[in-house]
Parts: C-alpha cells; sequence; structure tokens
C-alpha cells in the first residue's frame, strides 16, 4: 500500500489534500477501501452542508459492511463528487484519483492529521 505523500491522513481512514484556495479534497484511504471491501453504495455532504471535524457526514456501505464517513476537518461543503455515487467501485478502484468523496472550504483544521509516513504506520 503506498499513501501518497503530499496529502494528510486521519486516524478515521480519511485523506485530505493540501488547500488550494481554501478548499481540500476528502476521500478513504486504500487501507480503508480494502477493509471494507467492494463499496456498492455512498452518501455524500450535500453541497452547502458544514462537516465538522472528527463527526459523521455520510456513509459508505460494502458487500461486507456499513462505515460512517467522518469529515478530517470543519467547513462548508463545496463539491460532492457524483461520479462515485453513480459507480461507487471508484473508491476501490481509484481512491485517491477518481474515488475521491467531497471537497469542502477548510474554517478549522484539527493538529493530529497524520503524514502518510505517519498514516503508514498507525495503519499497519
Amino acid at each position: 500500500m503506498s499513501n501518497p505523500q503530499q496529502l494528510r491522513y486521519s486516524k478515521e481512514h480519511e485523506w485530505l489534500s493540501n488547500a488550494e484556495d481554501g478548499v481540500s479534497t476528502v476521500g478513504i484511504t486504500e487501507h480503508a477501501a480494502n477493509a471494507l471491501g467492494d463499496v456498492v453504495y455512498v452518501q455524500l455532504p450535500e453541497v452547502g452542508d458544514t462537516v465538522t471535524a472528527g463527526e459523521t457526514c455520510g456513509e459508505l456501505e460494502s458487500t461486507k459492511s456499513v462505515s460512517d464517513l467522518y469529515s478530517p476537518v470543519t467547513g462548508e461543503v463545496v463539491a460532492a463528487n457524483q461520479d462515485v455515487v453513480d459507480d461507487p467501485s471508484l473508491v476501490n478502484s481509484a481512491p485517491f484519483e477518481g474515488g475521491w468523496l467531497f471537497k469542502v472550504k477548510v474554517t478549522d483544521e484539527p493538529g493530529d492529521l497524520l503524514s502518510a509516513d505517519e498514516y503508514t504506520d498507525f495503519a499497519s
């Protein structure tokens, strides 16, 4: 498993891109996608929703289980990935590319996000 170095990671297995104009992209890690199994349903926060770091903001359902989606930061959702809603398998096949989940205008970021190396150690 190779976690992109430029991303930051939560202990709930979400990843966060560096902010561009205050907006970051959120997804789940390859580790989480593999643990879930084949994702068959995705419920994402809607544009305009406020998400709070560490709190549930959506749901991922797989052939194995249902898992809550947690936001790694606080802010306003500015985009949701409709491609993932239409084809949930993108979460498994491309968790760091086309399988991203939502974009958020960050207003607060917790200090406990992990680097790629720290997340790799945490997840193993």
